[in-house]
C-alpha cells in the first residue's frame, strides 16, 4: 500500500482544483493536505483541509511534512490590485512555501510558473516569475519541477476579457500552428494538472522545466 503524502496550495484555482481531484482519485497518495484561504466545500476520506490565510502559513510547518508539495498559487496584476500585492502571491508565498517544504524534508516540489519567466525580463510579471524560480531552485530540492505553461484555458471564477479574446484567437489558429508544439500555445488547465500528477510520480531528480510539448506528452495528449 502506498504511503505517499501530498500538500496542495492554490487548490481552489484554475489548475489547483483539477489537480486536487486527481490526487484524491489516485491510489498513489494516501493523504492529501490542502492549505486554503477559503473552505473547499466538500469532503473526502483522504482530504485534510486547513483554512488559513497564506500570510500565516509559517505557523503550521507541520503541514509541509509531506513527500510532494504542489504549489499552484498565482494571481494577476488586475486581480491583485498592485504590483506589491501581486508579488506577495507569486513570489513571497511561493518561495515561503518552498522554504517550509524544504525544512520539513519534502522530497519533490512542483510549482506553476509561466512560459516567459525570466529573472532578467523587463516585464514585471515575467521578472517576478523568473525570480521565484531562481529562489526556489536555490533551495536544492531532491526534485524540483517547474511548470511553464502559456495562456491557460478553462473556466475561471472571474471574468478576464483580454485573456478570453486571446484564448479564442489562439483556438482558431491551433489547427494551423499546433504541429509546431510552440511553447506559447494555450493549454487547458486540466491538462497542466494531469501533467503535474504524472510528473510527481516519475523517479527523477534535479530541476526540470516543463513547457507545452512536455505538458502535452505527460498528460497523454498527442
Amino acid at each position: 500500500m502506498t504511503t505517499h503524502r501530498a500538500l496542495v496550495l492554490g487548490a481552489t484555482g484554475l489548475i489547483g482544483r483539477h489537480l486536487l481531484r486527481a490526487l484524491l482519485d489516485s491510489p498513489h497518495w494516501q493523504s492529501v493536505q490542502v492549505l486554503t484561504r477559503r473552505p473547499l466545500g466538500f469532503r473526502h476520506d483522504k482530504l485534510h483541509e486547513t483554512v488559513l490565510p497564506l500570510e500565516q502559513m509559517a505557523s503550521r510547518p507541520d503541514l509541509f511534512a509531506v513527500d510532494d508539495v504542489f504549489c499552484c498559487l498565482g494571481t494577476t496584476l488586475r486581480a491583485a490590485g498592485s504590483r506589491s500585492a501581486f508579488r506577495q502571491v507569486d513570489f513571497d508565498y511561493c518561495v515561503q512555501a518552498a522554504e517550509l517544504a524544504r525544512a520539513q524534508g519534502a522530497d519533490h516540489f512542483l510549482v506553476v510558473s509561466a512560459v516567459n519567466a525570466s529573472a532578467r525580463s523587463r516585464v514585471f510579471y515575467s521578472r517576478t516569475k523568473g525570480q521565484m524560480e531562481e529562489a526556489v531552485e536555490a533551495l536544492d530540492f531532491r526534485a524540483l519541477t517547474i511548470m511553464q505553461p502559456s495562456l491557460l484555458l478553462g473556466d475561471r471564477s472571474e471574468f478576464r476579457t483580454g485573456e478570453r479574446l486571446a484564448a479564442a484567437g489562439m483556438q482558431l489558429l491551433r489547427p494551423v500552428l499546433g504541429w509546431t508544439d510552440a511553447d506559447w500555445l494555450p493549454v487547458e488547465a486540466a491538462t497542466v494538472a494531469r501533467a503535474m500528477l504524472v510528473a510527481a510520480r516519475e523517479p527523477v531528480s534535479g530541476v526540470r522545466r516543463l513547457r507545452y510539448s512536455d505538458i502535452q506528452r505527460l498528460a497523454g495528449i498527442n
